[in-house]
């Protein structure tokens, strides 16, 4: 099994009410490459995607409270595209089918076999990659000094970023995120890398934070983002106009 670095370890979100199963899977999935979170229940799960950029969910259906096929469902309606793998005690062919319905893009019954989990991961990231980006627009140095994004426009120069004229505050660690990806458009750049460039503390994790939080100043919907991209298993791309 090849292991992938940092950068390029795809996230993944185990959402279980089993604490040992939790466990496992995150030692079983970490120890094949991947970088993994994990939450005991819905509202966890909320929790960490508000905060947090993931590959895939891998979610249990038979879960207190919300179920598995209820946030399913709530996260397709709010137009979330993350990638769901479900895992679940029931294997007839109904259940499967409601699961799918519902938004999963697969289905695993317990128990399972761990290589079956990672072959089913491997392919669901295989089929939701998105295209390889396009040849970079400006050379390295040959950069615009004003970027635009439909009615926003960042002015490299002045680290000004705006709204059809009018000026947006960003913090301190917003501006730094956008300037780093403002001097490489269209350039693919690593969770890891972004913390080094901007001197973000906690590394990778933080970088998601702040992308989130810079998406919903940049974005016209945060949930669908047009502009600055997640590369699945690489990082992001800032793509302007």
């Amino acid at each position: 099994m090849i292991r992938m670095t940092a950068d390029e370890a795809p996230h993944i979100l185990v959402v279980d009410d089993d604490e040992r199963l939790r466990r496992l899977l995150r030692k079983y999935l970490t120890d094949h490459g991947y970088l993994v979170s994990t939450a005991a229940d819905a509202a966890e799960a909320r929790a960490q995607m508000a905060a947090l950029a993931f590959d895939l969910l891998v979610l249990d259906v038979m879960m207190p409270g919300e179920n598995g096929l209820d946030l399913t469902k709530a996260l397709r309606a709010d137009g979330a595209a993350v990638p769901i793998l479900m895992l679940t005690a029931m294997g007839e062919t109904e259940d499967r089918i409601n699961g799918l319905a519902n938004g999963a893009d697969d289905y695993l019954a317990k128990p399972f076999e761990p290589r079956e989990l990672l072959l089913r991961i491997a392919s669901i990231l295989r089929r939701t990659a998105p295209a390889p980006a396009p040849a970079a627009e400006a050379a390295a140095g040959d950069v615009p000094p004003v970027l635009r994004f439909g009615a926003f426009q960042y002015d490299r120069t002045r680290e000004d970023l705006s709204h059809d004229g009018v000026r947006i505050h960003l913090t301190g660690a917003e501006a730094a995120l956008l300037r780093a990806l403002a001097d490489h458009p269209f350039e693919v750049l690593g969770r890891e890398d972004l913390a080094a460039m901007t001197g973000t503390s906690g590394a990778g994790r933080n970088v998601d934070v702040q992308v989130t939080r810079l998406r919903k100043k940049l974005e016209d919907d945060p949930r669908l983002p047009r502009y600055l991209q997640t590369v699945r298993g690489k990082g992001y791309m800032l793509r302007p106009d």
